[in-house]
């Protein structure tokens, strides 16, 4: 027997050496299909996630990939995909080469099913053994243990036949597509779906997975944990393969066996998974296209993999293995097996862990240059200072290049690394206000909190969906379920309208109060009302100048209004569902939006088109957040990540794996290094951006965390919740604790303290306000608003 699977290994190494061969399709090289190669990586490639073509950087990538021997010897790449077994039909596949290019395979399969719809089944073997493809072509209903009453050969044509052609085919440079049933209206969900067809004995499920489950249990504790995080995956993939064999009866009597083993942060995913009961409940499903799709991530130390394939080709359980095969990624590192607490922290994201290699690219987080602008004296005329104002000197910004005025900053990007927007007058006068406030800031520290002014929305009736105020907290702007936008003054001085052009024609351009007199104080009020959207706004964002005002709303528009005329300017429209939130970048002219289509875009204000579109989320973008030095955006998804991107060249830069529930919260620290994230879970995890890795978890509030702001001196991180209560947090503490040593282990993991407690400096309860918004001024008073909720 040991003889025999040598056989098939070395038949299987044979396949994995004809890999750089030209001509090759790649489905039949690692046999499944192209759809799931271009999803495999999780990194999104635009054009893989876009569609279902293999660039060929991916190409590249997947060629790398499977060379292994199948016993764990490393062929020069760590995390790869599993090897076929030596048990499994797969790896015992013809080690002749199959027909050339794809054409021919595809007229030979057309063939081949003529044959056997025919009845000629010897006449369509000799023709399999001569093209040298493999055996499953021939079996269309799949599974050499399928009894006599499953899959006859009147099941064999229609979709299975389709999508085994699908499988077969290789992505042409023409576009050519897999031929699909008439009058389908998704052509992929029959190739995403086609894996499941490769079924076995419905009957022997259940024991199957209680088998694994008992030698899972059995093993040392300390593998243990991290073979129990393979138990979700499969219970999910095995489930799909009973339901879409229509074994209706088995599938839910494994559901009701073995979803109560799973972990509890997966418990809406299975509430999903349990409505799934019919094939054609899985037709078009969004979260079944996302398991099948996206490989789930495990990260196991090559002790534990090595047991856990071990027990595998002993018992010969080649179903669970062709699962893990396919749909399941294992990241081998090299030592320790990580405990209990240390997956805990990490799993809980629709598709498991990042890739290490996700979080290896070099992040540029350190801040631009400030341009060098004098202040002028202090005087003590308040007024005269205001006139005096003006700058004085000021170097070209062409000769700063990302140095700090002391030393370079190593970690910055260079100034001229995307085209920023040149700074006006009033930007510099606004510059020169600020630090004029940055010098009467009050340092923050455990035994100096800041105070906290609430402003609470009355009578809003449930209807306020989004907050945003200022920089230099003179307006405040909501965003309502009944499609408005209303904006506020928090300052004395009142709204006003530009004049009309009439009007203006009749000032003098030349005076020095020209700005004062373009104002109509006839227009003067309190608040103002934007009106223009056609569904509730979910997100607003202010532009650091003051003059522009975004709005992001269900209608799948992004809507630019001034704040000079208070009239919408343009409206972008390139998200074809709703647009949960929208923020402008911390120099002005650029935004980013992100919304239920899940994918986030990268605006410019002249542009109607994205500039850039950054794909990857397996689920609705909820949150997004500009780094301080605009070169990075970070986006939170209900896919339970959060990923880091490049503004640049739209590459994914970082994935954060760790939450239990959707992200609705993101906060950049001031110095650009750590990253505070919060979601239904009520948990705000830290990361450190450089090092891509979690390093703290604040526990705390027990409802959904909407809000999360750093002081300006990045001293505390402030948290407000749907529990009605506002938390501040010790972060210099959090940060200051972290022991660096630890982030160049090779697991890619530390040990987290759990030391909540001593991190929260306070906690401060509304009478019945749910926080939306938390806002720090330039002086470190804390701001929060929401609104009343009777």
């Amino acid at each position: 027997m040991k003889g025999d699977g040598l056989k098939k290994l070395k038949s299987s190494v044979l396949i994995d050496k004809r890999l750089n061969q030209p001509g090759d399709s790649i489905s039949h090289r690692l046999g499944f299909p192209v759809f799931n190669l271009a999803h495999a990586h999780f990194i999104p490639k635009m054009a893989a996630v876009q569609g279902n073509m293999v660039d060929a950087k991916d190409e590249a990538d997947i060629k790398t990939e499977p060379v292994s021997d199948g016993f764990g010897n490393n062929h020069a790449n760590d995390a790869r995909l599993l090897s076929a077994s030596p048990g499994s039909s797969a790896a015992a596949g013809n080690s002749k080469p199959a027909a050339g290019p794809p054409e021919d395979q595809q007229t030979l399969l057309a063939v081949l099913q003529f044959l056997r719809k025919n009845k000629l089944s010897e006449s369509a073997e000799i023709l399999r053994r001569e093209a040298g493809l493999p055996e499953e072509v021939l079996d269309l209903k799949g599974g050499d243990s399928a009894g006599p009453g499953q899959g006859g050969s009147a099941d064999t044509d229609g979709g299975d036949a389709s999508s085994l052609l699908s499988r077969v085919t290789v992505s042409t440079p023409g576009g050519a597509k897999a031929p699909t049933k008439a009058g389908e209206d998704q052509p992929d969900v029959n190739v995403v779906l086609s894996a499941y067809s490769q079924q076995g004995d419905p009957a022997l499920y259940e024991v199957y997975y209680s088998g694994l489950k008992k030698f899972i249990e059995s093993v040392l504790d300390c593998h243990r944990a991290e073979l129990s995080q393979v138990f979700y995956p499969l219970f999910v993939h095995m489930y799909l393969e009973l339901v879409y064999n229509n074994h209706e009866s088995e599938a839910k009597a494994f559901f009701e066996k073995f979803s109560g083993d799973q972990e509890c942060y997966y418990e809406e995913d299975l509430r999903v998974l349990s409505s799934l009961t019919k094939k054609e409940h899985m037709r078009g499903n969004e979260t079944l296209l996302d398991f099948r799709t996206s490989k789930f991530v495990l990260r196991i130390s090559r002790d534990s993999y090595q047991l856990l394939k071990r027990h595998l080709q002993e018992r010969q359980n080649n179903q669970i293995w062709n699962i893990i095969q396919e749909h399941l990624y294992i990241d081998i590192f090299d030592g320790m097996p990580r405990s209990k607490s240390q997956i805990d922290a990490m799993s809980g994201s629709l598709a498991g862990e990042a890739k290490r290699e996700a979080n290896k690219a070099k992040v540029y987080y350190g801040l631009l240059k400030e341009p060098e602008i004098e202040l002028p004296l202090d005087d003590e005329d308040e007024e005269a200072e205001n006139e005096e104002g003006k700058p004085k000197k000021k170097k070209p910004k062409k000769d700063s290049t990302g140095s700090k005025s002391k030393k370079q900053d190593p970690n910055a990007p260079s100034q001229t690394r995307i085209p920023l927007p040149e700074l006006k007058d009033s930007d510099k006068l606004d510059k020169i206000m600020y630090m004029k406030e940055a010098t009467k800031r009050i340092r923050l520290a455990p035994d100096n909190l800041p105070s906290i002014c609430f402003y609470t929305f009355l009578n809003a009736y449930q209807g306020l969906t989004a907050i945003d105020v200022t920089d230099d907290s003179s307006l405040i702007a909501g965003g309502f379920a009944d499609s408005t936008v209303r904006v506020w003054s928090v300052t004395p001085k009142k709204l006003r309208k530009v004049k009309t052009a009439a009007d203006l024609n009749l000032i003098d351009k030349e005076s020095d109060d020209v700005l004062e007199r373009i104002m109509d104080d006839k227009t003067a009020s309190e608040s103002k009302c934007l009106y223009g959207h056609s569904g509730p706004v979910y997100g607003i964002s202010f532009s650091p100048d003051r003059t522009y005002l975004l709005s992001s709303s269900e209608d799948g528009t992004v809507r630019l209004w001034s704040l000079l005329t208070f009239t919408c300017l343009v409206g972008y429209k390139g998200h074809n569902y709703p647009v949960w939130d929208t923020q402008f970048s911390p120099y002005g002219y650029y935004f980013v939006s992100g919304g239920h289509d899940r994918v986030a875009r990268l605006w410019a204000t002249d542009h109607h088109q994205p500039l850039r579109m950054f794909a990857g989320h397996l689920a609705d973008v909820t949150c997004t957040r500009f780094h301080p030095n605009a070169n990075y955006v970070a986006t939170g998804s209900s896919d339970r990540t959060i990923r880091l991107w490049d503004v640049l060249n739209g590459n994914c830069a970082r994935i954060f794996t760790g939450h239990k529930g959707p992200i609705h919260a993101l906060a950049f620290s001031p110095n650009g290094k750590f990253l505070a994230s919060g979601a239904t879970d009520g948990r705000v995890l830290l990361w450190d951006i450089g090092h891509g890795l979690m390093v703290g978890e604040l526990k705390g509030h027990t409802d959904t965390i909407y809000s999360l702001r750093f002081s300006r001196d990045g001293e505390i991180l402030a948290s407000g919740s749907m529990d009605n209560t506002v938390r501040l947090w010790d972060a210099m503490k959090a940060f200051d604790d972290l022991e660096t040593d630890d982030f160049t282990t090779a697991t890619g993991h530390i040990h987290l303290q759990d030391n909540s407690q001593e991190l929260l400096l306070g906690t401060y309860m509304t009478k019945s306000t749910p926080v939306v918004h938390l806002h720090f001024t330039r002086r470190n008073l804390l701001l929060a608003a929401g609104a009343y909720n009777p």
